[in-house]
């Protein structure tokens, strides 16, 4: 269970003299498997993002030992939004110094290419699902799933004791040494501890009631996980760049010119919502449909018909798994007319 974020998002790094101020101040006194849903994503990245903002620039500019390279990556997240919003204003910024014939060209244009910067992200990460969420329902393996890290940090003076901050990572982040421990059951809690990679031989037709279940399957896993990655990498491209032609089309146009985002005025507010449901259809079949002749005509089916095609295979590559777990049977290493001692 995740406990609110508001209580210490801001000040992971925490010092407490006693375990029982351990279990009040931290969300997590050990490494923790979390469930992988809507919930707890938002959750860790608004942590993540908001840390990347405050807490980890903070480290880096005063030079604080405690600065890794989780807190490096993370604030990467950082400049990608920035550049976003230049890309977003680099038309849009400079209308005012346009003759009127040009200004209004040129919004056009930078009006479709913030759409295309915010359909560009928005499809790049939903359209990783479509990889993960069919693998997981067939074979059992969320190649997502995450964990909550408790790091020990060093003291920056004497005074501190147990500085600990948290991270957030997945199980199988790393291919070498994904974090099998966090999969087995806890004995103390009456769970099986083979539970989870029971369920996984069964759904990968190894069968059930192995003698070394987590054994047979761990290979499998590693075979899973890295097919998927590269799925992932593909199709999501290029469903990102099928959102940006999507994000071109004209009927957008008419939508930039009458949308807003000011909530407060309710009505105009509500026909923005209203009219983008419009404006997405009609350009959707517009994209869909194409204008003119040749490529320029099937552009759109194709692009489509690319990011489809690319995740349909990815899938598929993926459930081309191994069957036969790795290692030798007895049968290969043994013949049978011959005859051994056992020392």
């Amino acid at each position: 269970m995740i406990s609110p974020l508001g209580n210490d998002i801001n000040n992971r790094n925490l010092s407490f003299a006693s375990s029982d101020k351990q279990e009040k101040k931290l969300d997590y006194s050990h490494d923790t498997l979390l469930k992988n849903n809507f919930v707890t994503r938002t959750r860790i990245g608004f942590d993540k993002f908001t840390n990347a903002l405050t807490i980890y620039p903070a480290k880096g500019i005063t030079g604080n030992k405690n600065s890794n390279f989780y807190e490096f990556l993370t604030m990467g997240t950082i400049p990608y939004l920035v550049g976003s919003g230049m890309l977003m204003g680099v038309f849009n910024l400079a209308n005012k110094y346009f003759s009127h014939f040009d200004k209004s060209k040129a919004d056009v244009v930078g009006k479709k290419l913030a759409l295309g910067v915010v359909f560009y992200g928005l499809a790049k990460n939903i359209s990783k699902s479509f990889i993960t969420t069919p693998v997981k329902h067939i074979t059992g393996v969320d190649t997502e799933l995450p964990y909550a890290k408790v790091v020990n940090e060093l003291p920056d003076s004497v005074d501190d004791t147990d500085v600990v901050s948290i991270e957030y990572h997945k199980v199988f982040e790393s291919i070498e040494f994904p974090r099998w421990d966090l999969l087995y059951g806890d004995d103390s809690k009456g769970e099986v501890r083979n539970q989870y990679y029971d369920k996984i031989a069964k759904k990968l037709g190894l069968g059930e009631d192995l003698n070394d279940s987590d054994q047979d399957v761990k290979p499998l896993i590693r075979e899973i996980v890295v097919k998927s990655n590269m799925a992932k990498t593909i199709s999501s491209y290029l469903w990102a760049a099928t959102a940006v032609g999507f994000a071109m089309q004209k009927p957008w146009e008419g939508f930039m010119d009458k949308a807003t985002l000011k909530f407060w005025k309710k009505e105009k507010f509500k026909q923005t919502c209203s009219s983008f449901g419009t404006a997405a259809k009609e350009s959707a079949k517009l994209f869909f449909n194409g204008e003119g002749h040749g490529i320029k005509k099937h552009g759109g089916k194709i692009m489509l018909g690319l990011s489809a095609l690319a995740t349909v295979l990815g899938v598929a590559n993926v459930m081309n798994y191994s069957k036969k777990p790795d290692g030798l049977d007895a049968s290969n290493v043994i013949i049978q007319s011959e005859k051994y001692e056992v020392c």
